[in-house]
This record gives structure tokens, sequence and C-alpha cells, in this order.
């Protein structure tokens, strides 16, 4: 799984910027929306209808969890993508 895909399943997760998440937590909501939304197609598709519908706020939110599935990545607690494949 690609860091934008994993960003992607984060998007449309329930976690929160304000949430202020550990790795672990980033993890657990990239699976569950995975779960959730029957795997990255459909985080994909959720992901392009809210963005389709909040434009301005979708792009700061994307952001966001771009820097934070690349942080997690980085942080060498759990290493993202074998993580979410598990």
């Amino acid at each position: 799984m690609t860091k934008a895909t994993s960003a992607e399943a984060l998007f449309v997760s329930n976690l929160q910027p304000s949430d202020h998440p550990s790795a672990e937590q980033v993890i657990t909501a990239i699976r569950g929306s995975l779960a959730d939304n029957g795997g990255e197609s459909g985080c994909v598709v959720a992901f392009v209808s809210e963005y389709g519908e909040h434009p301005d706020e979708a792009a700061d939110r994307m952001r966001w969890a771009l820097s934070v599935v690349a942080a997690t990545d980085q942080t060498g607690t759990v290493a993202l993508t074998s993580a979410v494949a598990a």
C-alpha cells in the first residue's frame, strides 16, 4: 500500500487532527477505514466524494493525512505498510 493510499484511508477515518494521534492510533484508524469502506477502492470512492463536496476543507485534511502517514512511517515504531497489510 502506498503512502498516498494510506493517507486516503486515514482521510476517510474518524481520526481528527485535534486528536494528536500516536502511530498506533493512525494504524488502527487506517485499518478500520479499510475495513469499513471495503478496502482501498472503497476508501478512494469515499475520499473522492468528500473532496467533491468540501474541496477547501478536504485539501487541509489531506495535507494533514499525508503528513501524519509520513511521520508515522518514519517513527520506526511499526512499519505502516506491513501493519496495515496484516
